[in-house]
């Protein structure tokens, strides 16, 4: 197999460069946004929360703005982490009492965290003792802001949340992770340096061991200006589980040569599977050996790409051992037990654990009848079309909810397989 693809812009950098936007002093000009449902929701948060703004294909233009004084304003966070997370605190910021919902998924993921941070910082939160969606901020116009404690092992993202609107709080914030590590740091990062790329004064620092665990944002403003999103490099995960199992090449034009995400541990644990990376004018191909080798990882800093890992590691000469991804039990489906079930139906061989999985390969078969279910998970879709490459046969469902990240996924990876992406 040989391809040469482009991927749509990451949606990690698209919605907390939209929100940054909306809450800079001058209008911002975003570019090679990702279009797809997690944008989409937080373009329509935003504007429900009065900025304006105006698309042309993947280019979008933000003007800031509140809604009026009083008013009553709904938000659908669909099923994205992102817009539940992010906007609470963009919404105490308002004059209005903004109302969240989403779907049913939704009300299930962790949110209480941050409710309770967002309290002691200063503001109206009324979730009915529960902790989780739905749940209105009453907003004032303002946030005290200062300094908070939380537990945000349950996802980065509750870091993230209070960071980006730090800036507009009257005393800045200093937020402080206390628990378990927080997972999928390398997002906590792209926060921090794309505040500081938009003129906030952010230090990082570290109470105890070398990951960071606490961050002081200080008043001021900011200006987002004119912003470029990179490629998708969680979408890129199963197109190099790709050239792992078949022992072909793929290569990703515009692979950032220093990215705002985890290129770094994605690129180490496809060379320690058996693949080959190669930077070019052309993109990073990544090529396979023909064999994927079985490797025990901690997949803490990369969790996006466990399942189609997982896959690969199913069609692996040897056992492989995943850590790290307790969290991702609750993302958009329990996502261990998912695959771990799946797997084990074409008669594979996957032990869940607390924070992981064991993979022993053995010989893949659909059985007669059988079909690979999704949960709605975009992640399980981009995990079965990888099984399909070393146990072909296999019909995976629900195959439109890749659009919640990448809706062209289906077409780009059936061209690849022909051989017709150049």
């Amino acid at each position: 197999m040989r391809a040469t693809l482009r991927l749509p812009g990451s949606k990690s950098i698209t919605n907390r460069a939209l929100i940054l936007a909306a809450l800079s002093d001058s209008p911002s000009v975003v570019r090679g946004v990702l279009q797809a449902r997690d944008s989409s929701l937080a373009i329509g948060a935003l504007r429900a929360l009065g900025a304006a703004i105006e698309s042309r294909e993947a280019d979008v233009a933000v003007s800031p703005g509140a809604p009026a004084a009083g008013s009553a304003v709904r938000v659908d966070v669909g099923n994205a982490g992102t817009v539940m997370r992010f906007l609470p605190a963009v919404a105490a910021l308002t004059p209005a009492a903004v109302a969240f919902d989403g779907d049913p998924r939704a009300r299930e993921r962790p949110v209480g965290a941050l409710l309770s941070a967002l309290r002691a910082l200063g503001v109206s939160i009324d979730d009915g003792g529960r902790g989780a969606l739905p749940f209105t901020v009453h907003g004032t116009g303002s946030v005290p802001g200062g300094p908070v404690t939380l537990d945000a092992s349950g996802s980065s993202q509750l870091v993230s949340g209070l960071l980006l609107a730090a800036p507009r709080f009257a005393d800045g914030a200093e937020v402080r992770h206390s628990g378990p590590p927080v997972p999928s740091l390398p997002h906590i990062e792209m926060t921090v340096a794309m505040l500081r790329g938009a003129g906030a004064s952010v230090e990082a620092g570290s109470s105890a061991g070398d990951r960071p665990d606490f961050w002081r944002v200080a008043p001021g403003r900011l200006d987002l200006g004119d912003f470029t999103v990179e490629p998708d490099l969680s979408n890129a995960g199963p197109f190099l589980a790709a050239a792992l199992v078949t022992g072909g090449s793929v290569t990703i034009r515009d692979w950032p040569a220093d990215s705002l995400q985890a290129a770094g541990p994605i690129l180490d644990v496809i060379t320690r599977m058996g693949g080959s990376v190669a930077p070019g004018d052309a993109g990073l191909t990544v090529t396979g050996s023909g064999t994927v080798n079985g490797i025990d990882a901690d997949l803490r800093d990369i969790p996006e790409l466990c399942l189609p890992l997982v896959a690969a590691a199913a069609l692996a000469s040897g056992p492989s051992s995943f850590t790290g991804v307790g969290h991702t039990r609750l993302q958009e489906t329990d996502r261990l037990a998912a695959i771990a079930k799946e797997i084990n139906a074409l008669g594979g061989d996957v032990t869940e654990s607390p924070d992981g999985l064991s993979v022993r390969p053995r010989p893949l078969s659909p059985p007669a009848g059988h079909a690979f279910a999704t949960y709605d998970d975009h992640r399980m879709v981009m995990a079965g079309a990888v099984l399909g490459l070393g146990a072909g046969g296999i019909e995976v469902l629900n195959v439109a909810t890749v659009g919640k990240t990448f809706p062209g996924f289906a077409g780009v990876w059936e061209e690849m397989v022909r051989g017709e992406v150049s």
